[in-house]
């Protein structure tokens, strides 16, 4: 294929996950402060929502990555999420919002229905999606990934202010680029030279069968320990983190604002790392960019415990954007190595992003009530101390990369459960 179509290829899929990260970063980066300042819930309801939220991701992850591995490299699913997001500023404000004042069970149930066809399993489907394009071409995932790092980032610059002008404004911008998004995807074409002729989609598609013998699979356990021990940790404390940030400053909109600067700053990070954390993965291997990864998290979490001044925790917060590329690309290159590509989507989907959502529902309520109960630095300590420990035990459970060539070039199986198939080449 023409090196003017790879990069035009390139260009588009990059497009769609710049855009994709805009919309979702619009609204949802500030989620919490809206479920709190706009709606009026407390901790231990927003927690609810988030355990509510989790329920609906872990229900609908695993059935999304089980369509991926069906349909390969077709869009369809990707079309309905765009479609979803499109609506999202009618539904909060026509629905969601209105049901949550009033109705809030309801409202909570729909609302967690919504978000995950649209946000919580759509961005997991579109993560798993580039991941996929990026090996059908021979590229680095980060290079295309780290566009949505930016796309997060610009909507960031700018969301603090719109929310405190009116969250209107935000649901109206994410619904605005989700229309773009859609076009962008729909002029996304993929060469017939990568679909005839490559080691990432499997000739022999997903059955049943298969998502059982990935379950009897200790591996898929041993990487579902670390999720639980260090990810939830990453991911729950952010949840609320919004709020705790924000009391570090005299009023609650100076605060808004620059939680919004500071994720500003948090996703160019991620967006510089995303360049270079493939170097260092390939150099060391997937396991041990997840073993750094926890280091840095719980290290993060104790830091921000201890802190009481603003300009300390504004330091450390960016440190999230280190956590989130070293994480998505060790994730990435440790499935492709150790689970068969029949699986892939399924595996990250499942074993990674709905595991993720286990948590929300098991972690976010009571970490909710210790927010309340004992304060946010005590509880970070804690979180903080499980994610240490817990990287300390995934030294002895995760896998290794079997040799230098294979961390250098992850993408060809390791398998346990699910039969190989023959080489094409």
């Amino acid at each position: 294929m023409k090196t003017t179509t790879i990069r035009s290829a390139q260009l588009k899929m990059s497009t769609f996950i710049f855009l994709f990260f805009f919309t979702w970063s619009s609204s949802f980066g500030l989620y919490a402060l809206w479920l709190s300042q706009k709606v009026g819930l407390d901790s231990i309801t927003i927690g609810s929502v988030f355990a509510i939220n989790g329920v609906f991701a872990v229900i609908l992850k695993p059935i999304y990555g089980y369509i991926m591995d069906k349909i390969g490299m077709s869009k369809w699913l990707l079309y309905f999420v765009c479609a979803v997001s499109a609506l999202m500023a009618p539904f909060f404000v026509f629905v969601y919002q209105p049901l949550l004042l009033s109705h809030t069970t309801l409202g909570i149930v729909i609302g967690a229905l919504y978000l995950s066809l649209g946000w919580y399993a759509g961005v997991a489907a579109s993560e798993s999606y580039a991941d996929r394009f990026s090996r059908l071409y021979n590229l680095e995932f980060g290079r295309i990934r780290m566009w949505g790092s930016l796309g997060w980032a610009v909507a960031a610059s700018v969301s603090g202010v719109l929310f405190n002008f009116t969250p209107m404004a935000n649901f109206l911008l994410s619904s605005g680029t989700s229309v773009l998004m859609l076009l962008v995807l729909i002029s996304l074409k993929i060469g017939d030279a990568q679909l005839h002729s490559n080691n990432v989609i499997s000739d022999s598609k997903i059955v049943f069968k298969d998502v059982i013998l990935l379950l009897q699979n200790r591996k898929f356990w041993m990487f579902s320990l670390y999720v639980a021990g260090v990810v939830w940790m990453m991911f729950i404390a952010e949840q609320q983190f919004p709020r705790y940030f924000v009391s570090f400053f005299a009023t609650k909109e100076q605060g808004n604002a620059w939680y919004g600067y500071l994720s500003t700053v948090q996703s160019g990070t991620e967006f510089i790392m995303m360049m270079f954390i493939p170097w260092l993965v390939n150099q060391y291997g997937a396991k041990k960019g997840l073993l750094f990864c926890g280091i840095v998290v719980g290290a993060r979490l104790i830091a921000s415990g201890l802190t009481t001044d603003p300009i300390v925790i504004s330091i450390i917060k960016p440190l999230y954007g280190v956590e989130i590329a070293l994480l998505l690309i060790s994730v990435f290159k440790y499935i492709a190595e150790h689970f068969h590509k029949k699986v892939n989507a399924t595996m990250y989907l499942l074993g990674y992003q709905a595991m993720i959502y286990v948590g929300s529902i098991v972690v976010a309520p009571p970490a909710g009530y210790l927010y309340d109960r004992i304060g946010f630095e005590h509880t970070y300590l804690l979180m903080g101390s499980c994610a240490l420990l817990f990287t300390l035990i995934s030294t002895f459970t995760l896998s290794r990369c079997h040799s230098a060539r294979d961390a250098a070039a992850p993408f060809t199986p390791v398998l346990d459960t699910v039969p190989a198939e023959p080489s094409k080449h």
